[in-house]
């Protein structure tokens, strides 16, 4: 062997050692490094796979969440497909590249809540009115909040004797076609709950309801040794601590945190302002993921809180702090636009998903050093 063959061989080895450490170390610091978003279109699904390629791999993204809802052509019930929905084939495509790069993938259909958005009825309760907790409430033509129904979004009702053998058979299937251990249930922003008129749910003690869902999804998954995932933000009480209406429960929902399973695990969601409350989850006994939105200096202060809550706490605490998650709410197809710079409309905007993104996992990458 020559010098410089001995040399080149040496200095190789130094690079992989210090791309193992450096994996080792971001690893121990923010162990979950996940990416949240709507999942595309079937028409995007293969720009989707070179942006989680070029992007989400290169930044050690480990998980994958995305919402599918209703774009799935489900076999169990085509009747709540959307119209143009993802196919197995194209699912299969995303299973795929997770698999190859050791991305962890997560479904998520919204449960409970989140069953309406503005004017538009979503399909389950638009295809199964039944079981609607406020069919009262009706879709107004043009939709403005604060409304006197109180109409955010609408729900379905928990206590219905048959929305869960739909959603369950929902459920199964979509996990089924991820080949997944875990499934997202959404269940954030339930304004409506144990409402006075559903002759079901009146007068129940909507913690008590609230809890008893969360435990029958995380049941029903369990059967298949899946995990429940869910926000957070219906666990937390927003008046005491003046988190506010959104971002924690006004409705009393906030007690379910000590009526569910441990098991469970919380994303934790602060848009406006870098709450600390994935301390609070955490010693409840629950695994906990910050999430960011739009807030590129929020993003960065919420992850090096994260690796300072693993590093002071005890050994107990350490593994419920569980890592990082950027959440984005637009459509897969207006993200990917906007990070490659072909969505022009606010060119010098700041707090935007895009950017926060790159903030964050940029503040992951000098933790790895």
């Amino acid at each position: 062997m020559t010098k410089f063959s001995r040399f080149l061989f040496l200095f190789i080895g130094v690079l992989i050692n210090s791309t193992i450490f450096s994996q080792s170390k971001i690893d121990s610091l923010i162990p979950t490094r996940g990416f949240c978003i709507t999942a595309p279109k079937t028409q995007r699904v293969d720009d989707f796979i070179k942006f989680i390629q070029e992007e989400l791999v290169s930044r050690q993204v480990n998980t994958l969440l995305l919402r599918v809802d209703y774009n799935y052509q489900f076999e169990s019930h085509p009747e709540l497909r959307d119209p143009e929905a993802l196919s197995k084939k194209d699912i299969k495509k995303l299973v795929s590249i997770c698999k190859k790069n050791n991305i962890r993938l997560i479904p998520q259909i919204n449960l409970l809540g989140h069953q309406s958005w503005a004017s538009t009825t979503y399909n389950l309760l638009r295809v199964y009115p039944e079981f609607d907790e406020t069919p009262s409430v009706k879709m107004p033509e043009k939709y403005v909040w604060p409304n006197s129904d109180g109409l955010y979004c609408k729900s379905y009702c928990p206590l219905h004797p048959n929305v869960h053998k739909i959603v369950f058979e929902l459920m199964d299937e979509i996990c089924d076609v991820f080949e997944t251990d875990a499934f997202h249930a959404g269940m954030d922003e339930v304004f409506y709950i144990g409402d006075d008129k559903c002759p079901r749910c009146s007068g129940k003690d909507k913690a008590e309801l609230f809890a008893g869902e969360v435990n029958e999804i995380r049941n029903h998954l369990a059967l298949k040794n899946r995990k429940l995932w869910i926000w957070g933000d219906r666990l937390i009480d927003g008046k005491t601590t003046g988190i506010g209406m959104w971002e924690g429960s006004f409705n009393n929902t906030h007690r379910a945190i000590d009526l569910i399973a441990k098991d469970v695990t919380i994303c934790d969601w602060h848009y406006e302002r870098p709450d600390q409350t994935a301390v609070y989850f955490a010693m409840k006994g629950f695994n906990v993921i910050t999430c960011p939105w739009r807030m590129p200096k929020f993003a960065v202060i919420q992850t090096q809180d994260m690796v300072r809550f693993r590093e002071s706490s005890t050994a107990i605490m350490k593994p419920h702090f569980q890592g990082m998650m950027q959440t984005v709410w637009s459509s897969a197809e207006s993200f990917m636009d906007e990070f490659y710079g072909k969505n022009t409309t606010k060119p010098t905007e700041e707090n935007t998903s895009a950017n926060c993104f790159r903030a964050m996992f940029s503040e992951m990458g000098q933790l790895g050093k």
